[in-house]
């Protein structure tokens, strides 16, 4: 992580903690598929037609690996607890959601999607969607 990163992400956190979403952010909290014990991970909820989904602009991370085993989690704002449960989206079905994701969080996100932004034809997003893990979320 790179120190920016590290700063953006700390203060993601303190944000979350004190009850303070920046444009739809929350604490993801999700049981580690070897431990057991709640692992947590700031990320962007994206609500598109009112369903929601998490992304993982940094790929195949350790909340995605836990997340697919554990099937949910809780997403956090201050004292706030929601439970939800979590399916993996296809390939196929991610491009609108990464592009939706692109507009809105581009600006803290972009560096990791490299020469992709919310205007990339289709099949560039269909290219790159196997890289980025997309889960729709509904609620437990």
């Amino acid at each position: 992580m790179v120190p920016l990163d590290r700063a953006t992400h700390r203060v993601m956190i303190w944000l979350g903690r004190v009850g303070i979403s920046l444009l739809g952010s929350r604490t993801l909290a999700v049981r580690g598929r070897k431990s057991g014990e709640w692992r947590t991970n700031p990320v962007n909820l994206l609500v598109i037609d009112g369903e929601r989904y998490l992304v993982a602009p940094r790929g195949h991370t350790q909340w995605v690996r836990n997340l697919r085993v554990a099937g949910g989690g809780e997403l956090r704002l201050g004292r706030r607890a929601d439970a939800f449960c979590a399916e993996e989206v296809a390939d196929a079905d991610k491009p609108v959601v990464l592009r939706e994701y692109l507009r809105r969080w581009a600006w803290e996100v972009g560096m990791f999607f490299e020469d992709v932004n919310a205007k990339s034809p289709e099949s560039r997003l269909l290219e790159i969607a196997p890289g980025f893990p997309v889960f729709h979320v509904t609620s437990a």
